[in-house]
């Protein structure tokens, strides 16, 4: 048997997928591959329905019905109801004796480029690479927000930088030209998602010191996994105007209401997140409301996303950004 995970460059779970590939096997002979895909055309040749996409001798036995080629992130669903970054060793075993059933799977949850493409870049995710001194400092702008609660100054940069044989402003224009971060006209730092320089509808406490804006409540849940600390989301809901809040203590994660929800949506168009999909991905306190909102913003396409959903996303897409 041949079994190839198709990933995009350093997607985070491509590790994973491997992993439980190799521990569905348990021993028994296949042929395993990791391929990059660089572009949507790519991923049409080889039928990848977001990264990782896992094919057995050619085939995506995890794949939903009309599922569309894509180099999106892409997020599973197992038999009871987890949502995870890639399918369980138990569902690949499954797979590979050919007796796995396809969970269903709600709106945003895979390769969906409406819901997810703008939230990772295109499928790129948001960590920055390595080369021309981007990923210094971008992870050191990231850890400014989370210490002071705003943006740094770009002289504050310049010695990582000129490191790279560069100047902070090169370096923070490449960084806004790849959608890592926003400047403003004078070519300040006005956001670095998760994080907004101004105020949002979404304030983040964490830790119980510092407090930050984030510029979407997708953003807002990627805090805690980035930083890997306990949070306190204080939103609101943009159709009622009552409050949501997600608390995560150790591990774990409270919203308050209980049934609140997140809508995940993106303006036609493409261009920057600050602009495509910032404003489309809200809490609300209900599914209810969520579609109340949808229904009175038709140009916006997206969908709701349950609790687990909503943070999976986000965990996927903010967790590896400040590792080393």
């Amino acid at each position: 048997m041949r079994i190839t995970v198709l990933t995009v460059p350093e997607c985070p779970n491509a590790p994973l997928a491997l992993a439980r590939v190799t521990a569905a096997l348990a021993g028994r002979a296949a042929e395993v591959e990791l391929v990059e895909i660089h572009d949507q055309t790519r991923a049409a040749e080889l039928g990848m329905n977001g990264s990782p996409t896992i094919l057995l001798d050619g085939v995506d036995p995890f794949a939903a019905a009309g599922a569309v080629a894509s180099v999106s992130c892409r997020l599973y669903r197992d038999a009871d109801g987890t949502v995870d970054g890639a399918p369980s060793v138990t569902a690949l075993r499954e797979a590979l004796s050919g007796t796995y059933q396809a969970q269903a799977v709600a709106p945003g949850e895979c390769c969906e480029p409406g819901l997810l493409d703008v939230v990772g870049r295109a499928g790129r995710g948001r960590r920055a690479p390595a080369e021309r001194g981007l990923r210094a400092v971008h992870q050191a702008v990231l850890r400014h927000f989370t210490t002071a609660g705003t943006a740094p100054r770009p002289d504050v940069l310049e010695p990582l930088a000129a490191s790279a044989g560069r100047t902070a402003g090169e370096v923070l224009a490449e960084l806004a030209a790849e959608d890592f971060l926003t400047l403003d006209e004078a070519g300040q730092i006005s956001a670095a998602y998760p994080f907004s320089a101004v105020p949002t509808r979404h304030r983040v406490r964490i830790g119980g010191g510092t407090e930050v804006w984030s510029m979407c409540a997708v953003d807002a849940l990627g805090i805690p996994a980035m930083l890997n600390a306990d949070v306190v989301i204080s939103s609101t809901d943009p159709v009622t105007g009552e409050p949501v809040t997600v608390t995560t203590h150790d591990g774990a994660t409270v919203w308050e209401p209980q049934q609140a929800v997140v809508f995940v949506g993106q303006r036609p168009g493409g261009g920057p997140a600050a602009t495509a999909c910032c404003d489309a991905l809200n809490f609300f306190t209900s599914a209810a409301s969520a579609r109340a909102w949808a229904k009175d913003h038709p140009g916006v396409p997206g969908g709701v996303v349950d609790q687990a959903s909503a943070e999976a996303i986000a965990r996927q897409t903010f967790g590896p950004l400040l590792a080393p």
